[in-house]
Parts: structure tokens; C-alpha cells; sequence
């Protein structure tokens, strides 16, 4: 089966459209990557939905209109990867759609909203379209993520000693691959970061570029151990969080009475705050390498940090080492989940996600021929395997 995951994660720069043909060979899920692009937001609509985001207030029309928008965004990405990537047909495509608000109850998520119409994709390409993801694991008493703690499961199962799937997207997020797995959000990744350069930039400048600010500046002693006082890092596992939480706002309240703080110095503090807090998890779960994906790899200071923090006896690779491009990964995984929907498949640990049970994902939105739902197979999947 041909299919397009789409996924734009909480930084919100950009739609990635990764393509793959997927098969069931017995217990196993046989993945070829067809491709990837990216297709950034409308300038317009990006503002719009940062300036939507919390802990801005909103209206029942701007989420109209953001639904409206960001439908007719991924339906544009969806429909140039078709053609690109899959030579004018897919059978299915998978639509994460964009996260903008994640409702967190003290140890429990109330619910998960990401907004994308996916009727806009299905009448753009004609191909059926899965959408809404992170409800129904919700529903089952779990947290909603991370979702790709699955793929990580099924891909990375088998390896010695206890691998430790890391994503750094605007939160990061691990999966530790143990006899019982669990997956969490860490914290911030790449949330804070971007929010300080955009407002000492005056919106010029969306995210650290190379690392540059974090590489010059100094971490900043007391603001770094106010922020590792959070009470979120010291919860137990399953947990999640988002720009809910940390925003630039509460960075602000963190700096409450202290000097100012030299623009270089605050942005190195929060990408220190990353690499503490991610290496604090793993040492926490005895992870013996380290496996990353996300737009934060691209950070050279970030990764820098990272490998300091963890140490010479847990080595930091990328996912592109093993074969799976690093800047799609969650895209694949996307595709990867509505894979496992249409053959009537649960695509959640629950273990992972703190979830009572596994589900089977998502709403389907037709496309113009039949749904290409498929019959349980036999046998449900245990690994997953790059072709």
C-alpha cells in the first residue's frame, strides 16, 4: 500500500509529507521510503495560528479559520506529494493535522485538539484521508503521546540493551525500548528557544540557526536551576505537555527578579535546560544509546550539550545512521499509524501512553473510490523493518 504521512509537529513551520509502500509480511511491517518534502506554511496563516496559540485567547471563528487554513495547507503538501513522491496515486494518506491545544489535568489529558479539516485533503487528491489521531487513546484513559512510541517499539525492538528513541521537536519526547516500554514527553525541546529568538528578533528570525546564540552565549546559573524546579520533570511516566505550558510567558515569570539577562545568555540557558532535562530521563530509565529525530538535531549546540549531558557511555546518534531520515521520522510514523487502521490494527502501547488498552486510530474522510480498508491479518506486528 502507497502511503503519504503528514505531520507538522509544535513549532509549526512547516507541513512534512513523507512517502512510503507499506506491506505485512507475517509479524512484521516492511516500510520503503518513496521520499520526503516540506512545504512551509503561508506566511499569513502561520501568524494567524501563532498568534492563536496559548495563552493567547481565541475565538470559535479564528478556529474556523484555522481549520479552514491549515485543511487547505496540507491538502496543498499532500497533493505535490503525490505527485512528486508517489507518481500521480496513493492509496491512503495519513494527516497528524496541527496540534493547538493539548488539555492537561494535573496526571491526566481531557482532551487533544488538532485542527486541519481533512475533508480539503480527500477532495484535493481524491485518496482517503486518516485524521485525528490522538483522540480516541485519549478517550482509553491515555495521554494521546506519544503516538510514534509504536514505530520506535516495533523498529527498534531487538536491539541490545535499552535503545532510547528521542524526538526534539518544539517538546521532546523518548521511548525507552524495554521489556515494558514507556514514552513520555521530557519537556521543552525546541518551545522555548524559538519563542525567546522570535521575540528578540522581532519575528525575523523564527528559531536558533545553527545554534548560533546558544553557542555564544553562557548559561545563566539562577535561571537555570528556576526552571529545573518545574514540577513537570519530577511527575511520574506516562506524561505530556506542550506550549501550554511552556511558552514565552512562562520563561518571563522564570526571570521574575532577576538582572537582565544578555539575549545569548537566554537563549543558551533554554537549550541547556533540553539537554539537562533529556539526558535526566534517560539516565533515569538506564538508556544505552540514544537515537534522535526531530528539527532540533540540527542544532549544534543543542546536540553538543546533549552528549556532554549524557556522557561517553550513552552514544547520540540519528535516526538517518539506521536508515530512516531523521527529518521525517514522525512523518513516516504518521504513516505508519493509518496504516495499522485501515488493516483494523491497534497502533498504541499502552504502556506508553498510560492508555487502558490499545486502539485502533482515527476518523476516516473517503476519498473518490472505495476505502481501502484491509482484513485483520492473523498475525498482529511485532517489528518493523526498513526496506
Amino acid at each position: 500500500m502507497r502511503v503519504i504521512g503528514l505531520m507538522s509537529g509544535t513549532s509549526y513551520d512547516a507541513i512534512d509529507a513523507a512517502a512510503a509502500d507499506l506491506r505485512l509480511e507475517g509479524d512484521t511491517i516492511v516500510l520503503t521510503p518513496l521520499g520526503l518534502l516540506s512545504r512551509p506554511y503561508p506566511d499569513d496563516l502561520r501568524r494567524e495560528l501563532a498568534g492563536s496559540l496559548p495563552p493567547a485567547t481565541t475565538s470559535l471563528e479564528q478556529v474556523c479559520r484555522l481549520d479552514t487554513g491549515i485543511g487547505q495547507a496540507f491538502a496543498a503538501a499532500a497533493g505535490q506529494a503525490v505527485e512528486q513522491l508517489c507518481g500521480g496515486h496513493a492509496d491512503l494518506i495519513v494527516s497528524h493535522g496541527q496540534t493547538v491545544f493539548h488539555w492537561v489535568d494535573g496526571d491526566q489529558v481531557r482532551g487533544t485538539l488538532q485542527l486541519g479539516q481533512p475533508a480539503w485533503i480527500a477532495e484535493a487528491t481524491g485518496t482517503t484521508v486518516v485524521s485525528d489521531l490522538r483522540s480516541r487513546d485519549v478517550a482509553a484513559g491515555g495521554q494521546g503521546a506519544p503516538l510514534v512510541s509504536i514505530v520506535d517499539v516495533l523498529w527498534l525492538r531487538g536491539r541490545p540493551g535499552a535503545p532510547i528513541a528521542l524526538n526534539l521537536g518544539g517538546i521532546a519526547n523518548i521511548t525507552v525500548i524495554r521489556d515494558e516500554p514507556i514514552a513520555f514527553d521530557t519537556g521543552p525541546a525546541n518551545a522555548l528557544a524559538d519563542a525567546v529568538v522570535q521575540e528578540l528578533t522581532g519575528g525575523r528570525a523564527s528559531f536558533d540557526a545553527d545554534g548560533v546564540m546558544a553557542g555564544r552565549g553562557t548559561v545563566h546559573p539562577e535561571l537555570f536551576e528556576r526552571l529545573l524546579a518545574e514540577p513537570y520533570y519530577g511527575r511520574p511516566a506516562p506524561k505530556s505537555t506542550g506550549k501550554e505550558l511552556f511558552h514565552l510567558g512562562y520563561l518571563a515569570h522564570a526571570m521574575d527578579g532577576l538582572p537582565e539577562v544578555a539575549p545569548d545568555d537566554l537563549v543558551a540557558t533554554v537549550t541547556a535546560l533540553t539537554a539537562r532535562t533529556v539526558a535526566d530521563a534517560v539516565h533515569k530509565y538506564g538508556g544505552t544509546e540514544v537515537i534522535a529525530a526531530g528539527g532540533g538535531i540540527r542544532n549544534p549546540a543543542l546536540m553538543h550539550r546533549l552528549a556532554e549531558e549524557l556522557g561517553d557511555g550513552v552514544p547520540l546518534r540519528s535516526t538517518d545512521e539506521l536508515g530512516l531520515p531523521s527529518v521525517a521520522k514522525e512523518a513516516y510514523a504518521f504513516a505508519v499509524l493509518g496504516f495499522l487502521t485501515v488493516n483494523g490494527l491497534g497502533a498504541t502501547v499502552p504502556s506508553c501512553t498510560g492508555a487502558r488498552h490499545a486502539s485502533v486510530l482515527g476518523s476516516i474522510t473517503p476519498g473518490v473510490g472505495p476505502i481501502p480498508l484491509q482484513s485483520s491479518p492473523a498475525v498482529a506486528p511485532v517489528k518493523l523493518r526498513l526496506n
